[in-house]
C-alpha cells in the first residue's frame, strides 16, 4: 500500500484539490499560524527554544512570533509546540494537524531547490492534513487508538509531515515511499502526560513537524525506508501501534477522491476539542434560562469511561491540566461567559468564584454515550429546576463551522499577541490569497518578529 500511497502524494497537483477544499486549507493555515504566534508566548515554546539554542543550533528558520531562528528541523519542532501551545489549534485531522503539516512546511521553504508557489504550498498543505488521517484511519480510527494510550498527533501526525514535505519538495514516489517508511520509525506519543499535565503533549506535535521533515531530507538524499510499513506483518505499523482494531484497508480508500482534509475542525475554544460540546450547551442553557452563577445548585454532564480518562479530571494547578478538564470549561463558561485564552489563566484558574463553581460541576459514568456531542449536560437550578440539555456537533466543526469573520477575529486576537496589527493583517491578507502568489517565501518574514 506504500506504493499508491507515495504515488499519489508525489504525483498530485493542485488541480486535482476541489476548489472547497483549497479554501478550507487557507483557513487552517490562518488559524495554525494565529494559534502558534500566540503560543511563542508560552513556558514550553520558550524553554523549547532555550533547549536548542544552548545546543548551538543556529540556522536561518525563523522562529513565529519571536526574533531568533534556528536550523530548519528545529525550528520546525519549536514552532509546532507553539501551535500546540494553547490548545487553540485545529483538530480533526492526525488529530491536530495544523500543528504537525505547516510548521515542518514553512521551515521547509529554505531547503526547497525551486521556488515555492502558492499553489504548491496549499497542495502540500491538503497531502498532509489527507495523509495523516489516512494512517488514524488506518488504525480503527481516533478512539481505539488513543484509549489504547497513544497520542496520535504524534503517532498519526508524523505522517501528515511527512508527506507534505516531501510534496513540497517534489520527491519522486520512491523517494516518498522511503520518506514514509522513515517517518513510521518516528512514530511515538503516549497520553501519559494526562495525568499530571505534563508538556509533553506540546511535544508530540513539534516532534512530528520535526521528524517529518527529516523523514523527507533523509529520503531526498537516498536513505531507504522500509517498503512493507502498511503491510500486516510482525513490525508493521499497523500491526504494531493498532493490533487488533486496525483497518489498514481505510490507508487508501477513496484516494484522491475522498479529501479527508473535510474532517478537520477550528476551534473557538482553548481546550481539549472533547470539552467543547460541553462549553456550547451551558451557554444554550444560560443564554435561553438567563441563570448567573449563582442561580446554579449543579451542573452533571455524561461520559463515557474513555471521555473521563481524557477530559473528566479537575486538576486545574497547571494550564495544560486545566485545559484537559471538561468541569474547568463549563465552570468558565459559567462564570466568565466565555472559554477562550483568558479564561485559562493563572490568575482565572485560582478564582475563588470559578473554584466554587468547580466544585459543582459533576461527572456522571454513562457508557451508552457514544461521543461527547452526543451527551447531554443536566443543570439544577437553585429554584429546584432541572434542564437536560443535549450536546450536539461543537462550533467549528466542519457540519457547524465558524465564519470567516469569525476566524479573523480569533487570528488577530492571538497574533496581535505579539506582532504589530500592520504584520497581522498583512499576513491574513496573505493567507487568503495563497493560491495567487507565485512566491510564499514572504512567509517567513511575516511569521517572524522583526
Amino acid at each position: 500500500m506504500i506504493e499508491a500511497l507515495a504515488s499519489f502524494v508525489a504525483q498530485a497537483r493542485y488541480g486535482d484539490i476541489p476548489a472547497d477544499m483549497v479554501v478550507k486549507a487557507k483557513h487552517h493555515c490562518l488559524d495554525t499560524f494565529g494559534a502558534g504566534l500566540a503560543g511563542a508566548t508560552s513556558q514550553v515554546a520558550i524553554r523549547a527554544h532555550a533547549a536548542l539554542a544552548r545546543a548551538g543550533n543556529a540556522g536561518a528558520a525563523p522562529l513565529w512570533g519571536a526574533s531568533g531562528t534556528l536550523a530548519p528541523r528545529d525550528a520546525a519542532f519549536v514552532n509546532g509546540i507553539a501551535a500546540h501551545a494553547f490548545e487553540l489549534d485545529d483538530t480533526g485531522g492526525c488529530d491536530h494537524s495544523g500543528a504537525v503539516v505547516l510548521p515542518a512546511l514553512v521551515a521547509a521553504l529554505g531547503l526547497a531547490e525551486y521556488r515555492v508557489s502558492g499553489r504548491d504550498f496549499l497542495t502540500a498543505t491538503v497531502l498532509g492534513y489527507d495523509v495523516g488521517r489516512r494512517v488514524m484511519e488506518g488504525l480503527g480510527g481516533y478512539v481505539p487508538h488513543n484509549a489504547s494510550g497513544w497520542h496520535s498527533t504524534g503517532t498519526c501526525g508524523v505522517f501528515a509531515a511527512a508527506a507534505a514535505t516531501a510534496s513540497l519538495l517534489r520527491l519522486s514516489p520512491e523517494q516518498t515511499a522511503a520518506c514514509l517508511g522513515i517517518a513510521a520509525s518516528c512514530a511515538s506519543g503516549l497520553w501519559a502526560f494526562v495525568h499530571d499535565g505534563a508538556m509533553t503533549k506540546r511535544v508530540h506535535a513539534g516532534r512530528a513537524a520535526e521528524a517529518g521533515l527529516l523523514a523527507a531530507l533523509l529520503a531526498r538524499e537516498g536513505i531507504t525506508g522500509p517498503r512493507r510499513t502498511f503491510d500486516d506483518v510482525w513490525g508493521g505499523f499497523f500491526r504494531t501501534y493498532g493490533q487488533a482494531a486496525a483497518t489498514p484497508e481505510r490507508l487508501v480508500q477513496g484516494l484522491g477522491h475522498d479529501w479527508l482534509l473535510r474532517h478537520a475542525a477550528i476551534k473557538p475554544y482553548a481546550s481539549c476539542r472533547d470539552t467543547h460540546a460541553a462549553v456550547d450547551a451551558i451557554g444554550r442553557v444560560l443564554d435561553r434560562e438567563a441563570l448567573r452563577p449563582q442561580d446554579i445548585r449543579s451542573v452533571k454532564a455524561r461520559l463515557n469511561s474513555f471521555l473521563n480518562g481524557m477530559v473528566g479530571g479537575r486538576d486545574v494547578a497547571t494550564l495544560p491540566a486545566a485545559q484537559m478538564s471538561l468541569p474547568y470549561a463549563v465552570a468558565a463558561r459559567i462564570c466568565l461567559g466565555a472559554a477562550g485564552l483568558d479564561a485559562y489563566a493563572n490568575e482565572r484558574r485560582n478564582d475563588s468564584e470559578l473554584t466554587a463553581m468547580l466544585a459543582k460541576v459533576e461527572i456522571v459514568l454513562d457508557e451508552t454515550v457514544t461521543a461527547s456531542w452526543k451527551s447531554s449536560l443536566i443543570v439544577e437550578a437553585a429554584d429546584d429546576r432541572r434542564i437536560e440539555e443535549p450536546t450536539c456537533i461543537p462550533l467549528g466543526h466542519p457540519e457547524n463551522p465558524i465564519s470567516l469573520a469569525r476566524l479573523r477575529g480569533k487570528f488577530d486576537e492571538l497574533a496581535g499577541l505579539v506582532l504589530p496589527a500592520s504584520q497581522v493583517d498583512e499576513l491574513a491578507r496573505t493567507v487568503l490569497v495563497l493560491e495567487t502568489l507565485d512566491d510564499v517565501g514572504v512567509l517567513p518574514r511575516l511569521l517572524a518578529l522583526a
